[in-house]
């Protein structure tokens, strides 16, 4: 069963049923799921959770939903790999990848949608919709036609071409929209007045957020029950990186973390937020897309919005939903938000490639670039533990680095091998 109480308001604090919903009615602030954590203190433990499926739903006692058959296609249980080369090349002993390119559709969206998907088919929902930058599109698609649903989905008209065909494989009713994400997301929340659809990051939002938490606990488990230093995250609407942060506290104040206390919950507590968690949060940003970064170098406490224009198509959102949440979380946290070039974010991705052999999408060039410039800065001791977050395959966005691809021609002979070696040697690590 799910241990929640309901939604509550992230600004006036006023409660809601565990319904459809995502905007107060009062004040228009964003809901978002309330625990009963004095219940789950009672019953969850790693051993629970050592038992669980190798998927996202080995934490089920911490995600808002009661079916006992999810909507799974097996998202998470990702690697977390150390990343040696890359290591030293930056000067850091102890660098990790979490690896989510490997999800079932490619991207860490998989996670979101899960818990989306079960919420809404026990809402009794016959249609799964989204707005999408690509990967979002992708996993509902593949997560409806896993539940038996039909789903629609609303992309920009300039996305990826890999993105496009990764969505339409599925058989959703797809639809671009000539315009940014914001104005797709836009339309999408005046069709979701209109039509009884559960749109997974509108009015089915404060559940699908929470699947992002699973990010921290699969770190904290995959470390030994330990929380990293640092970590580095691409950043968009800031819902992933506000829900990892509260993913960390959530195991600290259970007393799921090595040598951490937990918090006696009383019946009327229901938020989570543990002091001994220092893990610092350091968000990444491309140029041509970076509200949040910009409104934290600036020192300002809102999120100006601004009109997209970066190759990082899967972090442009120019009105990112939970920005002012991210601030504060960098606040909290004593992190730092990083503004990436345009021309860095390819360099970033070759960077993955040639140091550990994984291809990331473009938004895994942003968190690379981002986490070399971090390195470079001395923004960590080089006996730290940092934990990088590759959200999606580079597959989806070939486009990007189509300029390495530049074969030696030959004929089928052993002598034209020879003429075309000369003058260009084998690479040498």
């Amino acid at each position: 069963m799910a241990f929640l109480n309901g939604l509550k308001c992230r600004e006036c604090g006023r409660e809601y049923p565990a319904e459809p919903l995502n905007v107060c009615d009062f004040c228009f602030g964003p809901l978002e799921v309330v625990y009963d954590y004095a219940t789950i203190s009672e019953v969850v433990s790693r051993d629970r959770i050592s038992q669980g499926p190798l998927s996202i739903w080995r934490y089920a006692d911490l995600l808002p939903v009661d079916s006992e058959e999810p909507v799974d296609i097996m998202a998470g249980y990702t690697p977390l790999i150390k990343a040696k080369n890359l290591g030293k090349r930056l000067g850091l002993n102890n660098l990790y990848l979490k690896n989510d390119s490997v999800n079932p559709s490619f991207s860490f969206k998989d996670r979101v949608v899960s818990v989306a998907a079960t919420k809404a088919v026990e809402f009794g929902f016959d249609t799964l919709a989204c707005a999408s930058t690509g990967n979002l599109a992708c996993s509902v698609a593949a997560h409806a036609a896993r539940a038996g649903i039909r789903s629609i989905v609303f992309i920009p008209s300039d996305l990826e071409r890999g993105k496009v065909i990764g969505a339409a494989i599925y058989g959703p009713t797809l639809v671009a929209v000539d315009g940014t994400y914001d104005e797709v997301n836009r339309l999408c929340s005046e069709i979701g007045d209109n039509y009884p659809w559960a749109f997974v990051n509108i009015n089915m939002r404060p559940y699908y957020a929470e699947g992002s938490k699973t990010l921290g606990y699969e770190v904290a488990e995959q470390l030994g029950w330990r929380l990293p230093d640092h970590v580095v995250i691409p950043s968009a609407s800031g819902a992933m990186f506000t829900k990892i942060w509260k993913g960390f506290n959530e195991l600290a104040c259970l007393g799921l973390l090595e040598g951490v206390d937990a918090i006696s919950f009383g019946p009327d507590q229901n938020t989570a937020h543990h002091p001994a968690v220092t893990t610092r949060m350091h968000m990444t940003q491309a140029a041509g897309c970076s509200p949040i970064a910009t409104a934290w170098q600036n020192g300002q406490t809102h999120v100006r919005p601004v009109r997209p224009n970066s190759i990082a198509k899967s972090l442009a959102i120019g009105n990112p939903a939970d920005g002012i949440y991210a601030l504060r979380v960098l606040e909290e946290s004593g992190g730092s938000a990083q503004i990436v070039p345009e021309d860095r974010v390819v360099d970033g991705i070759k960077l993955l490639a040639e140091t550990e052999g994984i291809f990331t999408e473009t938004a895994g060039g942003v968190v690379m670039s981002g986490l070399q410039h971090l390195a470079e800065s001395g923004a960590f001791g080089k006996d730290e533990l940092v934990v990088v977050y590759i959200t999606g395959n580079g597959l989806k966005t070939q486009e990007a680095v189509e300029e390495v691809v530049n074969p030696l021609s030959i004929r089928p002979t052993l002598s034209s091998f020879e003429e075309a070696l000369q003058g260009r040697p084998l690479a040498i690590r």
